[in-house]
């Protein structure tokens, strides 16, 4: 049988100048597999982590890794197992492969997408059944390539850390993927929603998506103290924690018994906080991996519900992938998504 070569971009070494798009074969299903098409790959800022090394160091000792983890694609084959989907069905790589429902086990660690198993940054993907969920009828393919991390970790934030309510308030960190969706889900949860940014401009986009409120960090360093005067002093009920670093001030920005979920590391991976301020709010604070399969399938039902559009920055083609990244670096404005096919 003569073999059939796809394309897929892999990282051969650290830093975005070794990203190549490579000749490989295509590979075979297996009896509980699935060979999907990919449509379109939206891009993460753990993607752009283990370009430029600072994710691990030592993903690159086995050879080159093709990129990212969330994709959505057309099931062209099925292995003979196979009772999930069928040929033809569209569907949306969920990133944690074996994690599918309760609490997270270690060992779950060892099958994400994007690495350590391969990514999706490619023409074509075989994945497990188990690993991918149907894709939301009323989505396009770029819109629904941004669900598995942005919108999943977005909602368990919301959902499974927080509990958030309709007449809460929550304050969300930046204007990027996760942020975005987490202003669009807590509106339609009913919660009042403050958002962070540098621009005005984005600022007001956000409102646009549900946010009541935009606080400008460049003009207003002292953000803490402006969540609490918004809130009459009261502190909101949840921080989305996208920047990590020294997080004392969202434990302020937090009411007495409220929750900071962390779900990102824009300025440092290494967490520091004063240990009273815990103290005198009482506060919660939540690492948050994305989530499991089922809750997937459940924010789907819900998105579709309230009809919750994805927030797309730009749309790049497969052959300007490494454009796409140096967008992520500069910080859009919602995702950034590569058609593929």
């Amino acid at each position: 049988m003569t073999m059939q070569i796809m394309k897929a971009w892999r990282l051969h070494r650290f830093g975005i100048e070794n990203l190549q798009l490579d000749d490989i074969e295509i590979p075979e299903p297996g009896v509980n597999e699935l060979l999907i098409q990919i449509k379109a790959v939206s891009i993460n800022y753990r993607d752009k982590a283990i370009i430029d090394g600072s994710y691990k160091s030592d993903i690159l000792k086995e050879g080159p890794v093709t990129l990212a983890s969330d994709a959505v694609g057309i099931v062209v084959r099925i292995g003979a197992a196979v009772t999930r989907f069928k040929e033809g069905d569209e569907v949306v790589t969920h990133v944690y492969t074996k994690w599918l429902d309760g609490q997270r086990m270690p060992e779950d660690a060892n099958y994400l997408l994007g690495w350590p198993l391969s990514g999706v940054l490619s023409e074509y993907i075989v994945l497990n059944e188990e690993s991918a969920v149907a894709k939301p009828a009323y989505l396009s393919d770029e819109e629904a390539s941004t669900l598995p991390i942005a919108a999943l970790t977005a909602w368990n934030a919301l959902k499974a850390v927080g509990n958030i309510q309709a007449g809460q308030t929550v304050f969300i960190q930046g204007t990027g993927g996760v942020a975005l969706f987490a202003a669009q889900i807590a509106f339609a949860l009913g919660a009042k929603v403050i958002i962070s940014t540098s621009k005005d401009e984005k600022g007001e986009q956000a409102k646009a998506l549900g946010a009541g409120y935009f606080i400008n960090y460049t003009h207003t360093p002292d953000w803490e103290k402006e969540v609490l005067r918004l809130t009459e002093g009261q502190g909101v009920d949840e921080v989305i924690e996208l920047v990590a670093g020294d997080i004392t001030r969202s434990v302020q920005a937090i009411k007495y018994g409220g929750t900071i979920a962390v779900v990102g590391f824009l300025n440092n991976p290494l967490l520091r906080v004063n240990v009273f301020s815990l103290f005198a709010k009482d506060a919660k604070i939540e690492a948050l991996s994305i989530g499991h399969r089922r809750s997937f399938e459940a924010m789907n039902i819900f998105l579709e519900k309230h009809l919750i559009k994805p927030v797309i920055d730009r749309v790049y083609s497969f052959d300007e992938a490494k454009e796409a990244f140096g967008q992520l670096a500069k910080g859009p404005f919602g995702k950034i998504v590569i058609k593929v096919s």
